[in-house]
């Protein structure tokens, strides 16, 4: 496939074993910036694909100039608009997707409904980290943390306007909690009375739609933002559950049966289409034979090459654990996994497996969270892994990248999962995928 990364400069380190640390710890080098979709980057394409990129920025650009038309139209000209949302750290737990069917009917969980559905853009998503008991109220902007912002263009998570930013995401769990809760509640709402919540999730379903590239994959926000926004985010699962939601939706299942006919064709073959693209980032190693061995995932990649990138200050270009997990437990729900699928389970789950670190703990420490020596411990895996040796790298804000966590500032040793126990959910997933097969 022309456009998978085969990492040929990728050595074979992790046959011999994973060294954790190294014995003086070290910056190898400087994180750099990802690089967003533009109409310069997209006219280095063949003929035979530009037309379709093309098509699909020049959409993504009306629809920001319509999203902010139609917000400024919400209140008379000249008028105050309200304070922005209140901000919380992510806003799932208002939208239980775990409760009892009958739940979904009470009162309580409709005025939650009535409140999502102001809430959604006009494109047809969410934002992120926003109350989701309290509706929005007319002309109130869609995001909530723009005086929190670090307006420092050495942050490459700096918002080209920080008043407009993350206006439909699937970051943090956006955008798909939302239809799946609305579907819960108008399920248990026939008629009349459920049909708005219906209608939020159909036009959430054509959002999903546009979002998606033209090969399968969807950004972090759409309309885009550009930066690492525009890459293809395997980050907080997004692509596999953009395309979970959507395969839902194309066999009406999980409260989706109400969604017309003609959108449940065009849902399967957005899921297809997403199965395709997440095969084709798989990252690739030459083995001896000069074939490919197929590793893990990468946190997000270009959109259109899909070679590993960056994302934060502090999220360098890698092979990431906490994403192949997702992904692999995304590929083992497949009813008929084809040979191509299953053998991207296979390579992922044996790059897993390489990777088990034990006899050590990510833990608090007198100075902050620390790996350390605990014998019995484990297994854990690191957030990331480097593209060429192998091995656990970590990030800190000022963008170097360091081979030891224990070197990094005790502020983003702090404030992030250097070092995870998830992966071991899909290797017992394979345990079970693996016997009928």
């Amino acid at each position: 496939m022309r456009h998978a990364f085969a990492a040929s400069v990728l050595t074979l380190v992790l046959a011999a074993g994973l060294t954790v640390g190294a014995a003086q710890a070290e910056v190898i080098r400087a994180n750099t910036p990802a690089v967003g979709l533009t109409i310069d980057r997209i006219g280095a394409l063949p003929d035979e694909e530009r037309g379709a990129w093309a098509d699909y920025l020049a959409r993504s650009q009306a629809q920001h100039l319509a999203d902010r038309a139609a917000l400024a139209a919400e209140l008379p000209a000249g008028a105050t608009p309200p304070p922005p949302p209140l901000a919380i750290r992510g806003n799932s737990s208002h939208m239980p997707l775990d409760r009892p069917a009958a739940w979904y009917g009470t009162a309580e969980a409709r005025a939650v409904a009535d409140a999502v559905v102001t809430f959604q853009t006009p494109a047809g998503g969410w934002s992120k980290n926003q109350d989701r008991s309290i509706a929005r109220l007319p002309g109130q902007r869609f995001s909530n943390d723009a005086e929190t912002m670090e307006q420092n263009p050495a942050n490459f998570d700096a918002p080209a306007d920080r008043f407009w930013t993350f206006v439909g995401t699937l970051d943090n769990n956006s955008t798909w909690t939302e239809m799946r809760y609305l579907a819960k509640v108008a399920a248990r709402t026939p008629g009349a009375q459920g049909d708005a919540w219906r209608a939020s999730v159909i036009k959430g379903v054509h959002y999903l739609l546009n979002a998606q590239y033209p090969n399968g994959g969807w950004p972090q926000i759409w309309p885009l933002e550009g930066g690492f926004h525009d890459s293809i985010t395997f980050n907080d699962n997004a692509v596999a559950e953009a395309a979970m939601i959507l395969r839902d939706v194309s066999k009406g299942a999980e409260g989706f049966d109400f969604v017309p006919a003609e959108l449940k064709v065009r849902a399967g073959e957005a899921t297809r289409k997403a199965i395709d693209v997440i095969l084709a980032a798989q990252v690739r190693q030459k083995d001896e034979s000069g074939g490919d061995r197929l590793l893990g995932w990468p946190q997000q990649v270009e959109p259109m090459r899909l070679v590993p990138t960056s994302a934060r200050n502090y999220e360098p270009r890698s092979i990431a654990s906490g994403e192949t997990t997702d992904i692999l437990i995304f590929l083992m729900g497949e009813p008929d996994p084809s040979p191509q699928v299953q053998a991207a389970i296979r390579g992922g789950v044996a790059w897993l497996e390489a990777n088990r670190t034990y006899d050590k703990s990510f833990e608090m420490t007198d100075d902050g969270r620390k790996l350390i020596d605990k014998p019995g411990a484990g297994p854990i895996w690191s957030r990331n892994y480097d593209l060429v040796t192998g091995r656990p790298i970590f990030g800190d804000k000022d963008q170097s990248i360091h081979d030891d966590v224990n070197g990094i500032s005790v502020g983003r040793r702090n404030g992030y999962s250097w070092w995870l126990a998830q992966p071991q959910t899909a290797l017992d997933a394979y345990a079970a995928w693996s016997v009928a097969r």
